[in-house]
């Protein structure tokens, strides 16, 4: 293989470990990891990091784009720098809150044809499982989904309904016949409908609007149904650490589940939510220090497989101070690497853990077996990182269409030097390259 470039590094993050390294690319692929001191090859240029870290290029599995449709919310364009300021070299799309969903071929395919020129990353999408399309299901997972997406509780826009228990079961023995995923926003809607529902400011009434029995319920259904019917499910954004032992028990027992939990969960405390501050309304919502405690206790014990975005952006019009009516979504495309490495280090976890919940996890998760690792053969996509640099949230500097953001004003570890998409840089020090990110599709 002809090799056009040598990334070298005293702290390079592989499958193996953290070493010093030279990482040999070729056309785009990673040729080999050699040692530091390793000859550059003639005709290669060398790109010495020197003692910032190597990580494999992020790969967040849930991010609303809203592109087209509501892209004053967010977009394409603003998304994937956003994603590439912040170390993310791939993304899956969300099939709402865009218009139209992605619920057909047809709708699949005219948020390819919106995203193909505006993409600095690599992009796919999810489809969309709703009450009426389980004819749609297989056309869309040939066209090249990952998996489907449904609500068992109301999604917030009208276009996406829940699915009830039997729709529910309908759409999984559909996707299990051809062995696809389901991620599944899990709460259950008669406990969402018995909670207390207060308007106004006060964050403890928005909290007891959504109470972990909600999560708890919806979490036991799906395991049900996806024992009886050996289908592949996900849940998605766990805000609920009570629901732990419950996926832990299905995992130990042969169920096929994974789980996410969000930055925002991880680092984020009920306690600290300023009454009034919707920027921290998200659904299922930020609960308290002790049950984050024991979020991350299901990460370190491999309960919780990947920490994913679930940037939910929305113009700031919609974040009225009224928690009962204010949009409910959490813009961290750019920032879910330091606030996690932050959250980390400080409960004694190192990079690789990092690297494992937000890179190889998620590629895992979504069957890009190009992404997720520095190995020869992977995607050369990477993101290099000062770890002990610091820097002070200015919403002004983010690369989101609609700078609203729960972290504001926190001083956050970790600041993204360089990010590379299959060999090219395409972000340095808040400079972005022009789009070249590509259109991924299952199994392509």
């Amino acid at each position: 293989m002809d090799v056009n470039l040598v990334l070298r590094s005293t702290r390079v993050i592989t499958p193996e470990g953290t070493r010093a390294a030279s990482i040999a690319v070729s056309g785009g692929t990673i040729a080999g990891v050699l040692p530091y001191d390793a000859e550059v090859p003639a005709g290669a240029r060398l790109e010495d990091v020197g003692d910032d870290v190597v990580l494999p290029g992020l790969v967040d599995t849930h991010v609303h784009v809203n592109d087209p449709g509501r892209t004053e919310w967010e977009g394409f364009w603003t998304a994937t720098r956003a994603a590439a300021a912040g170390g993310i070299t791939t993304l899956l799309d969300m099939p709402l809150n865009s218009l139209p969903p992605t619920t057909t071929v047809e709708h699949l395919r005219i948020k390819q044809d919106v995203a193909r020129t505006k993409a600095h990353i690599d992009v796919g999408f999810w489809g969309g499982a709703l009450p009426d399309n389980v004819k749609d299901l297989r056309p869309l997972f040939d066209a090249g989904v990952f998996g489907f997406k449904c609500f068992l509780s109301p999604s917030g826009v009208d276009e996406f309904p829940q699915l009830d228990q039997e729709q529910l079961a309908a759409s999984l023995a559909e996707i299990a016949g051809f062995d696809g995923l389901m991620i599944v926003h899990a709460e259950d809607p008669h406990h969402l409908a018995a909670a207390p529902q207060k308007a106004g400011e006060k964050y403890a009434d928005f909290l007891a609007s959504r109470p972990r029995d909600a999560e708890n319920t919806a979490i036991d259904n799906l395991i049900n149904q996806a024992r009886r019917l050996n289908a592949r499910v996900h849940v998605l954004h766990l805000s609920s650490s009570d629901a732990l032992p419950l996926i832990r028990a299905a995992k130990a027992e042969g169920v096929k589940i994974t789980v996410e939990s969000c930055p925002h969960f991880l680092t984020l405390t009920a306690e600290e939510v300023p009454d009034g501050a919707t920027e921290f309304k998200c659904c299922p919502p930020i609960r308290e220090a002790s049950n984050q405690d024991a979020l991350w206790e299901g990460l370190a014990d491999g309960t919780i497989d990947c920490i994913v975005s679930d940037h939910s952006p929305s113009t700031a019009d919609l974040k009225t101070p009224d928690f009962a009516s204010a949009w409910g979504g959490i813009s961290s495309l750019q920032l879910g690497l330091p606030a996690i490495w932050t959250e980390a280090r400080r409960r004694g976890h190192d990079l690789t853990d990092v690297v494992r919940w937000m890179s190889a996890a998620p590629a895992a998760l979504a069957g890009l077996e190009r992404k997720g690792a520095i190995e020869a053969g992977r995607d050369a996509d990477f993101a290099v990182l000062d770890p002990e640099a610091t820097f002070t949230v200015d919403p002004a500097e983010l690369e989101h269409r609609n700078r609203v953001t729960a972290y504001a004003g926190k001083t956050l570890h970790g600041v993204v030097t360089s990010t590379w998409l299959r060999g090219e840089r395409i972000a340095d020090r808040g400079t972005l390259a022009e789009p070249t990110g590509r259109l991924l599709e299952r199994n392509n």
